[in-house]
């Protein structure tokens, strides 16, 4: 029980840890929200200068939809480890007879399933405020200025822009978050074999979630560079670049 006990420490300083690195790093050095911010900064001017505005309300339904799928799927695993706490005689017996795997008592199988249930819990409320954001974003995209307004101001529409950008950002880095609940969540199923499996699980979600937000292939495509004259004849215009 004493170890179990550590890993959990341990788990839940490398989550808190992490998230308070990834908001520090993230003002460092470039990143995915950093970079994704920019894009959105971008896009909301851009909508500042359509009078058909579809095309940028179906990309906005399309992220809510990306967040209502993992809010429904807290609830069923929510549902699904509310089942397990009536069968934990069973599952103890079961696990006894895997090897690798400390058997456990039945307090420390209701904290393990009680652990679980706190991490998805507060995904599905972290989802549901990503979605709440997003249905936000939808308001502030269809009362954005059309072009053919001329009582707008070149400075009012740079700051409504601005707003919209910002308002998407929060809901997609709550987003993030709900997803970072299911990493260090899944990380916890180790934790029914054996606390040492558990903590090597905690550091290699924090490995994964490092590499993939400040060293992946994807936001190293994203970071725009100057294009040679060679390439295309897109490339005689002026091209802009992000700076970390």
């Amino acid at each position: 029980m004493l170890w179990d006990v550590v890993a959990l420490l341990w788990s839940l300083v490398a989550w808190v840890g992490y998230s308070f690195f990834a908001k520090y790093q993230g003002q460092r050095q470039l990143c995915l929200a950093k970079v994704l911010h920019r894009y959105r900064q971008q896009w909301a001017t851009r909508i500042l200068l359509r009078e058909n505005r579809i095309s940028d309300a179906s990309i906005t339904a399309n992220l809510e939809r990306n967040v209502t799928f993992f809010a429904s799927t807290s609830i069923l695993v929510v549902a699904g480890l509310v089942t397990a706490l009536t069968a934990t005689e069973h599952a103890i017996l079961v696990l006894s007879d895997l090897p690798w795997v400390s058997a456990p008592s039945r307090k420390a199988w209701e904290l393990k399933i009680m652990v679980l249930l706190v991490i998805f819990v507060y995904a599905f409320f972290t989802f549901t405020w990503s979605l709440r954001q997003y249905n936000f974003a939808s308001v502030l995209l269809g009362s954005a200025p059309v072009p053919s307004e001329t009582d707008v101001s070149v400075q009012e529409r740079s700051n409504y822009a601005l707003r919209l950008a910002k308002v998407l950002s929060l809901a997609a880095n709550r987003f993030n978050y709900g997803l970072r609940a299911f990493y260090f969540g899944l990380a916890t199923l180790a934790w029914f074999l054996n606390p040492w499996f558990y903590m090597l699980a905690t550091v290699l979600v924090v490995i994964i979630l490092y590499q993939r937000e400040f060293h992946s292939a994807v936001l190293k495509a994203m970071v725009i560079t100057p294009l040679k004259p060679k390439v295309t004849a897109i490339s005689e215009q002026p091209s802009s670049s992000l700076r970390g």
